[in-house]
């Protein structure tokens, strides 16, 4: 029997982030941004710990709630915006061996702003390393988009020289591509590192650092806001073999025949307006109304199920030409009725909802959508997330993205 190395995944996650406030804990895509990372550790066969090093308490807190380790705060000193990975690896692995007397035969780097990852490239990383005694460290690559042999500098006299010169090729910068060296750009997906090269040659990577090569459509990295949405589409439409922190969204289906909607805080956008005699009032989008009929026309149907008492939603439901249930106490029983009762597919409909009464019916249809301001989990659950606010478009952005996705029904 071997004995199974000691593995220790490190996540750095400072506070204090100035481009994006609160990065590291932020929702991306229905979980915080470092519960991926965390994922990441959690789901390989080789790490046998997954430790947060953090300055901040709230961090600390979401990463302890996605059972990640927390066991110190760094200092403060260690969490300022020019701190190099070094010093903060450093910290933890002494103060694991002072206070705990534990020593990892390696250590693994998963850098929260790089959330997306394949689901074998930790172990497949960490192996690479173990099989290489000779190697330092491992380090994530994908093929660099820009190759460095047709770029250049530019000198002090305003001529341009070429930045890098390949044996053999005259002029690199006039050649084909494929005859130049393929070039790599490094990642934040993961390092692999012996814990000695940090310790005792002061280093990150040390001399003889080996690849592990990621696919290009796994490249990313969270800087800006612009970035954040961007990737957070990626999750949802692209459908990735990627290692996610619960149950990954489902994508659209091939077919969709029903859209069920919930009303307020769908339709509306969830407040309401009474006055001295009681009576509620609601506001309505008429943008949606016009994606309704756009919908109905192109031959989808559609449906309105409710909680709400208040016959505002049958007036609404009638004027919109929607068939409708309010009142409802068991959304789920009355949507298996409905689809049975009109022979319709539960792979062929989808739902769009906003609070914790929508839940039960995620599970019973193809697709699950949650307006933009929905509730924490319920935005967690769904496989889509909408730009828009209900009763501020967000039906009509549902309208839009089936009309411009499918035919007909």
């Amino acid at each position: 029997m071997v004995d199974q190395p000691e593995i220790l995944a490190i996540i750095p996650a400072r506070g204090g982030s100035k481009g994006i406030p609160k990065k590291n804990i932020r929702e991306f895509a229905g979980y915080p941004l470092i519960a991926y990372s965390i994922a990441a550790g959690q789901r390989s066969k080789l790490v046998t710990r997954v430790l947060v090093s953090t300055d901040d308490p709230e961090i600390a807190e979401v990463a302890r709630e996605f059972r990640a380790e927390v066991p110190f705060l760094r200092p403060a000193a260690l969490a300022q915006d020019d701190t190099l990975d070094h010093p903060v690896f450093e910290h933890a692995l002494q103060w694991l061996k002072e206070n705990e007397g534990y020593e990892p035969d390696l250590v693994v780097q998963l850098r929260p702003t790089s959330p997306i990852r394949p689901v074998r490239l930790v172990d497949e990383a960490i192996q690479i390393l173990l099989n290489h005694p000779e190697a330092d460290s491992v380090r994530g690559v994908v093929p660099a988009g820009q190759n460095p042999h047709k770029m250049w500098r530019i000198g002090v006299d305003g001529q341009m020289q070429p930045l890098l010169e390949v044996e053999g090729i005259t002029e690199p910068y006039n050649a084909p591509r494929q005859s130049l060296p393929p070039v790599y750009w490094q990642t934040g997906h993961i390092d692999v590192i012996r814990p000695q090269v940090i310790l005792q040659k002061g280093s990150m990577s040390g001399n003889v650092i080996l690849p592990v090569i990621i696919a290009p459509e796994f490249t990313v990295d969270i800087d800006t806001m612009r970035d954040w949405e961007r990737y957070e589409g990626l999750v949802r439409e692209q459908n990735l073999e990627m290692i996610y922190p619960g149950t990954p969204p489902r994508p659209w289906p091939e077919k969709v025949s029903l859209v069920v909607f919930d009303f307020d805080g769908v339709m509306t956008d969830n407040r309401v307006w009474v006055n001295r005699d009681g009576e509620e009032f609601v506001a309505a989008n008429r943008g949606d109304g016009m994606g309704i009929a756009m919908l109905l026309k192109a031959g989808f149907k559609a449906v309105i199920i409710s909680t709400e008492k208040n016959p505002v939603v049958a007036a609404r439901a009638e004027k919109l030409k929607l068939p409708y249930f309010f009142g409802v106490g068991d959304k789920a029983r009355t949507l298996t009725q409905y689809l049975e009762k009109e022979n319709i597919a539960p792979s062929e409909t989808i739902y769009v909802g906003n609070d914790v009464n929508d839940l039960p019916c995620f599970p019973l249809v193809a697709c699950a959508i949650a307006v933009a301001d929905a509730q924490p989990e319920v935005r967690r659950l769904a496989d889509q997330v909408l730009k828009n606010a209900g009763g501020y478009g967000a039906v009509r952005a549902v309208c839009d993205i089936l009309l411009n996705r499918y035919s007909a029904a």
